[in-house]
């Protein structure tokens, strides 16, 4: 191991002990009185329901005395708002991150623009955080605090525990909260991107931080062109999707012509496409898949793909 030097693990290891590339957004949550929004900035913010549930989810991780934390234990929402990157927009989500401040306090130096969200148009009896008009991207978030049993939490001053294992409150100092993903807001040209086809030039120009480091500064770097580079052209032939069909736990049947129009779909996901499709097929009382029903199927997915 010559070309390596261990480092020590320690506390806050991501920024401490090594250099991980975050997100950079300000989480907004409502204050005590469930009326005006709070910001703080955020970067251990990731994916953690991604597939295969009935929602799709967030985790965050945050200090459990935070202004965030409070506001997710007593009202349960949030919005998290991913920023386009300036030193100007940089210095003040810093200034966000400042432990201490009361909400009002935060209102007064936020430089961005809080506007209503869309569960608020949705609902416009109800109370939610509002969302930064500057943000390229906006998740707005419903905390689902059934989950390790930690819908009892509440707001304390200190934490003694016990404390929950993934959600709620888990430590002395820390809390994570698992956030079901309720609206995901772009700005237009990235709405676009996502549905027409992503390029080097509409690519959403989202930052990466590198967190608080040498005691002294917090890091992040401005976004930069991706560079694509293709799938590698590997078709399954028909006789392995035949095999992977016939092993599947169902009396639903395959034709030929059937298999044939998945013969591109990567070899990591063809179970799961062959399984979509013997579940419509159960759904819908059909024995025998032919291109006719592989036609409908990809038309139905198509649909979903776009109420989404």
């Amino acid at each position: 191991m010559k070309n390596f030097k261990e480092i020590r693990v320690v506390d806050n290891f991501y920024q401490s002990s090594s250099y991980f590339p975050m997100p950079l957004t300000l989480i907004g949550t409502l204050d005590e009185g469930g009326k005006i929004t709070s910001y703080g900035a955020y970067s251990l913010i990731f994916p953690y329901y991604i597939a295969g549930k009935d929602y799709y989810a967030m985790i965050l991780e945050c200090r459990n005395t935070s202004n965030t934390a409070k506001g997710l234990l007593r009202h349960g929402k949030c919005t998290i708002n991913f920023l386009p990157y300036t030193k100007k927009n940089f210095a003040n989500h810093v200034d966000m991150g400042f432990p201490g401040d009361t909400p009002e306090e935060k209102m007064k130096n936020l430089h961005f623009t809080p506007v209503d969200s869309i569960s608020k148009e949705l609902d416009p009896e109800g109370n939610y955080p509002k969302v930064l008009d500057e943000a390229l991207q906006v998740f707005e978030c419903t905390w689902v605090k059934e989950l390790d049993n930690a819908q009892d939490d509440q707001v304390l001053e200190e934490y003694e525990g016990p404390y929950h294992d993934f959600n709620g409150i888990t430590s002395k100092y820390g809390a994570h909260f698992i956030l079901k993903i309720d609206h995901i807001l772009l700005k237009p040209k990235y709405q676009e991107a996502l549905i027409h086809g992503s390029t080097r030039k509409n690519f959403c120009p989202l930052p990466t931080n590198w967190g608080y480091r040498d005691s002294k500064y917090f890091w992040c770097s401005n976004y930069r062109k991706p560079s694509p580079v293709g799938i590698p052209n590997r078709e399954v032939d028909l006789t392995s999707v035949k095999y992977a069909a016939n092993r599947l736990n169902s009396d639903v049947k395959f034709t030929d012509d059937a298999l044939k129009t998945i013969v591109n779909v990567p070899r990591p996901f063809l179970k799961l496409v062959l399984q979509g499709c013997v579940d419509w097929a159960n759904e819908n009382g059909v024995k025998v898949i032919s291109e006719k029903e592989m036609k409908i199927i990809s038309d139905k997915r198509s649909k979903d793909k776009q109420k989404k």
